[in-house]
């Protein structure tokens, strides 16, 4: 483990609940609360998992408001802050600043594709811009592109630019990873199926999916394993593998969003063209949250 304990151990990739087509405040500060008092130790806003695709500027910016509000900082908010277009990832880097977020988190560019010269210099203005520290958020699955650990070490030198969310699954890649960025470079994965074992290969924590309806037992997995108790860790990770599995059986968050229904945290809607789940997709996530004793 490298990184500031800040930025460590289980984190959650939450959901945005919705309600009627408007965000659900009561529901999101609900969760925020509930994910803290099962020990998350991060909190990420307003990524991918939260919809940022489709929810408008404002309030994508009252989300990450609203965390910082609930946090009141007893979890570090690592707030979404991503886009293709690089002014409008600086305007919402300026916004995280100014609500008080520890972090943001910044996906590498979807869609227009750039070249790893685009990424260094895409990373640099945000980088530029204002004080708050970024954790790039590599997901190739989902942006096309993939960031190499070259151009990762070459961003490492900047002195905010402080980590990384690895959703390539690649098991490898802590460990190149630590070649070109260092030892204090805060490498989490983005993957919860692989996230034990990244730990293992040097990974310092996990931005997870599954935590929005597993926090304690995720919390006490990073814990194990911090404390040397990898039998207690990999009884965890063996226990909540189906449950990992089912959160993607469809396009994310309709899995994770349809487990938080039942578990009564908010409702499974998703805003288009992310599709409700299918009635097949629902009895996979039943089966796995029963499998793992998240629900009778």
């Amino acid at each position: 483990m490298s990184g500031s304990t800040r930025f460590t151990g289980s984190m959650t990739a939450l959901i945005t609940p919705m309600k009627d087509g408007k965000l659900d405040e009561a529901a999101f500060r609900k969760l925020v609360e509930w994910q803290i008092a099962n020990g998350t130790k991060g909190l990420i806003p307003v990524g991918t998992t939260g919809e940022s695709p489709t929810v408008s500027y404002e309030e994508h910016k009252r989300v990450v408001e609203l965390c910082v509000e609930v946090a009141k900082g007893r979890a570090a908010v690592i707030a979404g802050a991503g886009s293709n277009s690089t002014a409008e990832a600086i305007d919402f880097m300026l916004h995280a600043e100014k609500a008080g977020a520890d972090a943001a988190l910044v996906v590498t560019p979807y869609y227009n594709k750039p070249n790893q010269e685009g990424l260094y210099l895409h990373y640099k203005a945000l980088h530029d811009c204002c004080t708050l520290p970024i954790f790039i958020y590599n997901i190739p699955g989902r942006s096309v592109i993939d960031m190499t650990a070259e151009t990762m070490g070459r961003l490492a030198e900047l002195p905010r630019i402080i980590g990384v969310k690895d959703a390539t699954a690649d098991l490898a890649r802590p460990l190149k990873q630590t070649q070109t960025c260092g030892k204090d470079f805060i490498q989490l994965s983005g993957e919860d199926a692989t996230a034990l074992a990244s730990l293992i290969q040097g990974g310092d924590g996990c931005i997870s999916v599954t935590a929005n309806i597993a926090p304690r037992l995720l919390a006490d997995m990073h814990e194990a394993w911090a404390a040397g108790d990898i039998k207690t860790a990999m009884a965890i990770n063996e226990r909540l593998f189906p449950v990992h599995e089912a959160m993607f059986c469809e396009t994310s968050p309709a899995p994770v969003k349809y487990a938080a229904s039942l578990l009564g945290l908010s409702s499974p809607e998703c805003r288009l063209p992310i599709a409700p789940l299918s009635e097949a997709g629902r009895a996979k996530v039943e089966s796995a949250l029963r499998q793992a004793g998240l629900m009778n």
